[in-house]
């Protein structure tokens, strides 16, 4: 397992064919306001590869992967995501599977969604959250900074391989796959300021 940095962009064909776990590092938690630090990514195969920005966002190999429509992007917590690539890449980068939605959508026994518990409770991994809240934009990145990074990617495939048989054993694939597909708009809502708004509720 080897973790690689790249700065603005990947070097290449990099991955194996198949699903690609995705996940970003931002300065906060609005897109109009914190800039994109860090893109995440991983095939399953053992190695992840964190893409560093500073100002220059064209990144035409990274773009490539993350719009092929071959390959379906494996999020927790694709809203957020998504709508940081697009605000920053100016991509949708999907088509998608949010581990998120799956669990709430499978694991109602609990309130728990957060990846730390959903990787405990579905593949018995516990990963740090100690370097979540630190400074992403920084110049030089922590080893600890890139090993947190890399385990939000790390195990996303084989807890995606455990809801996709849960969501077929409780008859919600078919919704799951809705909310799925949903998921590119509801992030456009949020850049466009309806992030708080239900635009489907009566009032």
């Amino acid at each position: 397992m080897t973790v690689y940095l790249h700065d603005h962009d990947l070097p290449g064909d990099v991955f194996a064919p198949g699903p690609i776990a995705v996940d970003t590092e931002t300065m906060g938690l609005n897109p109009a306001r914190d800039r994109l630090c860090l893109v995440q990514l991983a095939d399953g195969r053992g190695d992840e590869h964190l893409v560093r920005f500073d100002r220059d966002y064209s990144a035409p190999v990274l773009k490539a992967v993350l719009t092929d429509p071959a390959r379906t992007k494996l999020y927790h917590f694709a809203r957020f995501d998504l709508a940081v690539l697009k605000a920053y890449l100016g991509i949708v980068a999907g088509p998608v599977f949010c581990t998120k939605i799956a669990s709430k959508l499978v694991r109602t026994y609990t309130d728990r969604h957060g990846l730390k518990d959903l990787l405990k409770e579905t593949i018995g991994v516990d990963v740090s959250k100690a370097q979540q809240s630190s400074d992403w934009g920084a110049p030089i990145l922590s080893d600890a900074q890139k090993d947190y990074a890399a385990s939000d990617v790390r195990f996303l495939h084989r807890a995606v391989d455990v809801l996709t048989e849960r969501l077929a054993r409780e008859g919600r694939t078919e919704v799951a796959q809705a909310c799925f597909a949903f998921l590119p708009w509801r992030a456009e809502l949020d850049l466009a300021g309806w992030g708080e708004t239900d635009i489907f509720a009566h009032t």
